[in-house]
């Protein structure tokens, strides 16, 4: 049976399929615990409810004898850091360049689980990412990789490229060897973070990841941090790209996963004025859609200041009257970075009409007012 699962995965576009148990990942659950103990995964209070569920995945479904665990590569055709340096347009991570990489995956992975099922009679669940399944161990476990000590899965022939999805089945199947670890010395992952999210080696606090601040965060990015996100809008991948693995290496097979032409270095010009409408059609069918636009456009603001950039200002200064708070803070955040004069000029104004108090505190901060929030 499980040679002929292999050739089934590979027909239907997977690059590896690995086997585990669903107990092989005993150090799992204790770790999890510490990381959320500590506050690490920040606004994601789902991982809370969905703790003992995704360390363990015999909890999660008690039937499960055998966990396969498949990916595929979505390896990059340029060099993700590479844009960083032209600060007019917006880096976005490599994964949301073109569709949302959930719904491919998902719609392989029934195929051949829906195959494995009528095959071997046995059941099946399948899931990719949104599930409470802690993925990276389990593929650790099952040999396709390993967690560097960026926290991401590694593999010697795809880098740090690869998605992962798994199949619970109630058949039992020969599980492979996991994998070791062969970081070794190396740390460049956690040297060119921007903004120092590796407490140490094997450990992320999501709530410094630019990753994290860009799509899971909700609010007002910390000042602490804008600097650092220089022109990234979407994600981050410096910790991925600067992995030495990834000379192994191939450009992505599926065409899906390949950069679409309008995102590959869109122009942080073009972005900065897309109102709802627009928004969701540049991104339909990709997971940028689900940040929605205000939160888009305030990840935009803030590259509109790293970028030192003076022919921005008029576009700036149609964003102070958005009709988003949080996209009106960052405007005020944008305009100080690069006219100070004049946001400082404007914040007395400003003040004594603005009724939000986010956008108030940017405009205080301009004028070198106290500051009166409890997380900026």
């Amino acid at each position: 049976m499980k040679p002929a699962l292999v050739a089934r995965a590979k027909e239907a576009g997977f690059d590896v399929i690995r086997i585990t148990r669903p107990d092989a990942t005993p150090l799992a659950p204790s770790r999890l615990r510490e990381w959320l103990a500590d506050g690490r995964h920040g606004e994601m209070g789902w991982m809370e409810g969905t703790e003992e569920r995704r360390g363990r995945p015999g909890i999660l479904w008690p039937d499960v004898k055998s966990v396969v665990m498949l990916a595929m590569n979505y390896g990059p055709d340029e060099n993700p850091l590479e844009l960083l340096e032209r600060r007019d347009r917006a880096a976005i991570s490599v994964y949301a360049k073109n569709r949302d990489y959930h719904d491919l995956v998902k719609s392989r992975l029934k195929q051949v689980a829906r195959w494995l099922a009528e095959t071997s009679g046995a059941e099946v669940k399948v899931f990719v990412d949104t599930a409470p399944v802690m993925e990276k161990p389990l593929a650790e476990a099952a040999g396709i990789g390993w967690q560097g000590k960026h926290t991401n899965l590694v593999s010697r022939d795809f880098g740090s490229w690869l998605f992962i999805g798994s199949i619970f089945t109630t058949l039992e199947l020969e599980a492979d060897e996991a994998h070791e670890d062969r970081c070794g010395e190396c740390h460049r992952c956690l040297d060119i973070c921007p903004t120092s999210a590796f407490p140490k080696p094997y450990e992320l606090d999501a709530r410094r990841c630019i990753s994290y601040l860009t799509i899971e965060n909700k609010g007002a990015i910390p000042r602490e941090f804008r600097k650092a996100m220089g022109n990234r809008i979407y994600g981050c991948d410096d910790c991925l790209a600067v992995c030495p693995w990834n000379k192994f290496a191939s450009e992505a097979r599926e065409a899906a996963f390949h950069a679409r032409d309008e995102l590959r270095a869109p122009r942080l010009v073009d972005l900065i004025g897309l109102g709802d409408t627009a928004f969701r059609a540049l991104f339909s069918g990709s997971p940028i859609k689900r940040v929605g636009r205000d939160r888009f456009i305030r990840n935009v603001l803030i590259a509109i200041a790293n970028s030192g950039d003076v022919d921005f200002l008029p576009l700036v200064r149609e964003r102070l009257g958005d009709d988003a708070p949080l996209v009106r803070a960052m405007a005020v955040w944008a305009l100080n970075a690069l006219a100070p004069d004049e946001a400082r000029g404007l914040a007395a104004d400003a003040l004594s009409r603005e009724e939000d108090e986010g956008v108030k505190e940017e405009w205080r901060y301009c004028a070198g007012l106290p500051d009166l929030s409890s997380s900026a």
